[in-house]
């Protein structure tokens, strides 16, 4: 079938006050790379949300704005069509997006010194978001099992009887990419449950799953779930839409969902913006077939990554993710410390990705590498990377 969309265009980004882009030699130490770290793709906002959001602009008045009736939904829309979850609307709550969502969380629901899991390697703001406010971080370490990272359960069993009052949760998995299964889902819930510990889910790449895996919503399971878990969403990664800070925090216990929104509001960040508003609703209206396309285009730059390491790299060790744009790089075999890793990276290959240990324990050796580009860019990557390895051997 032919594509409607077309993700081999190559698009300069260079020059538009991109982080990805423009902040390498600030963020990664290296000017010339091809910057494959930033958790954003290279793709093209989809034109349905580029209309709606030219349309706003042509009425030249851009002041005070509210989210109406549409807005949450096409969420809760969203939300039943592409994950089978019936949300009500007067359950979903903005956020300037996820990573503000998880700072607010942590002051709305704990106090100083309270613990909070998380489970490493993981997105690394979730340590910022405890440590920031005063709280204690319990770390519960992921296990590799045939190249998929899992869930340790008897370790988690035994962090929750340290006092913890939260988990915060990557779900899918970043940076390795798994999606947990409706059992392993269902243990965590029954061990959080059990000791009265509140979970955070960021499900923020829910969207972008490959075939056959399917993201299951974790407050969807049960309404004993839901009444402990605070979801967070957003169309930021899966539309390319990081820059018009918009998120929602889906919160059915009513009495949570107030304490959140006096969060919310006690800082003076419940506005949003007109643009995010819009942007928002058009991605749920009329983003199905854009996101299946996508995910074609994907899998099919995890094929050639697959192939290309192991016939020409097989010292660099993928683990093949079951869902994001975000590949977990087992790099260990090349044999260097995590700063000699990084600088190999950087200054042989000339490649800008992101060092493993920053995502905590577990992530020493790796690299965390974004294949949401074009398969010109990926295959121009691996050659740069194949050729600074083959280096080594002279």
């Amino acid at each position: 079938m032919d594509s409607k969309y077309d993700f081999d265009e190559i698009v300069d980004r260079k020059g538009t006050d991109s982080i990805k882009y423009d902040a390498t030699k600030e963020f990664l130490g290296a000017g010339d790379v091809i910057p494959m770290w930033v958790a954003d793709m290279d793709f093209r906002t989809p034109p349905f949300i580029v209309n709606a959001i030219k349309a706003r602009i042509e009425h030249e008045i851009y002041a005070y704005t509210l989210r109406n009736k549409q807005y949450y939904g096409s969420i809760a829309g969203w939300l039943k069509r592409r994950h089978q979850w019936d949300v009500a609307e007067e359950a979903i709550v903005f956020s300037p997006g996820v990573v503000p969502a998880l700072n607010m969380a942590v002051l709305s629901f704990t106090q100083p010194g309270d613990r909070i899991i998380t489970q490493p390697p993981v997105y690394f703001p979730f340590f910022s978001a405890v440590k920031d406010h005063g709280r204690e971080l319990v770390y519960n370490p992921l296990l590799s099992d045939k190249g998929r990272l899992c869930m340790d359960f008897g370790n988690l069993e035994r962090a929750v009887l340290t006092g913890a009052r939260m988990i915060i949760v990557s779900s899918p998995h970043n940076p390795g990419g798994s999606v947990w299964t409706e059992d392993e889902l269902r243990r965590l819930a029954s061990i959080c449950l059990r000791n009265d510990v509140l979970i955070v889910s960021d499900e923020i790449h829910c969207d972008l799953v490959y075939k056959p895996c399917m993201h299951i919503p974790l407050a969807s399971l049960s309404g004993e779930i839901a009444d402990r878990c605070i979801t967070l969403i957003a169309p930021s990664k899966t539309f390319n839409l990081s820059g018009l800070s918009t998120a929602s925090v889906v919160i059915t216990n009513e009495e949570l969902r107030k304490k959140f929104i006096a969060t919310l509001n006690h800082l003076h960040i419940n506005g949003g913006n007109i643009f995010g508003n819009v942007a928002s609703q058009a991605a749920y209206t009329y983003g199905d077939e854009w996101v299946d396309e996508l995910m074609t285009y994907l899998s099919e730059n995890l094929d050639i990554l697959e192939d290309f390491l192991d016939k020409h790299i097989p010292q660099v060790k993928m683990l093949r993710p079951e869902a994001t744009f975000l590949v977990w790089l087992d790099c260990r075999d090349l044999g260097m410390d995590d700063e000699t890793l990084n600088r190999f990276f950087l200054e042989k290959a000339r490649l800008g990705l992101n060092r493993g240990d920053m995502f905590g324990t577990g992530g020493s050796g790796f690299m965390r590498m974004n294949i949401g580009c074009t398969k010109a860019t990926l295959i121009r990557a691996l050659h740069c990377l194949k050729e600074a390895v083959d280096g080594i051997k002279k």
